[in-house]
């Protein structure tokens, strides 16, 4: 095997990866996936026989068809999480509901693993929600400034006599008093700031 297959390989297997870590934080996986796992033992204890020794121990019970249907209703609730995510809530209370009766159908929800794991599944379910893109964010700041430093540059075209005008009393400007905009350069003809004739 080459280099260049050994490559290949690695990104491809990176790349599936990355999908799938992209994929699972959509929805709330493990959530989903404990209350999958809730499921099985539900399903499976109240039909199989116990041994001990010489002792056979039959766990099936009456109540046998219902621990099925209980055990395939969480398989498919955490399905349900997976792949539509927006039933969430719907699929997270529903499997609380049947943990907690399985604590009386199915032998204490199969001696209380199944109980717990569709418990905290179904609270995973119903805590979580999507999160925000983070990547829009970054830019924001750069994007608020551009548009600052265009909008004064709008208002510096629309009014440039005000600021050629403006005295601020550091600069040359700052000495002239005369209305008409004359300079004490101009002589004994310019008028001070009081409309007044200043003589030399």
């Amino acid at each position: 095997m080459s280099a260049d297959t050994r490559q290949s390989l690695t990104t491809g297997f990176g790349h599936k990866r990355q999908s799938f870590r992209h994929w699972r934080g959509q929805r709330p996986f493990w959530g989903g996936m404990l209350t999958l796992l809730a499921g099985i033992p539900i399903m499976y204890v109240p039909y199989q026989n116990l041994t001990l020794g010489s002792l056979t121990i039959r766990m099936s019970t009456t109540a046998g068809a219902g621990s099925l249907i209980i055990g395939v209703l969480l398989v498919v609730l955490g399905l349900t999480m997976w792949f539509q995510p927006q039933s969430r809530v719907f699929a997270g209370v529903a499997a609380i509901l049947l943990a907690l009766v399985s604590l009386v159908v199915s032998n204490f929800g199969a001696f209380l693993i199944g109980f717990l794991l569709g418990l905290i599944g179904g609270a995973l379910g119903v805590s979580w929600v999507p999160g925000k893109t983070v990547a829009a964010e970054p830019t924001a700041p750069a994007e608020r400034a551009e548009r600052t430093e265009r909008a004064d540059r709008a208002e510096e075209a629309e009014h440039p006599a005000e600021d050629a005008g403006t005295d601020d009393g550091t600069g040359p400007a700052s000495d002239n008093t005369a209305v008409s905009g004359a300079s004490p350069a101009d002589g004994v003809d310019a008028y001070d700031g009081n409309g007044r004739h200043r003589a030399g």
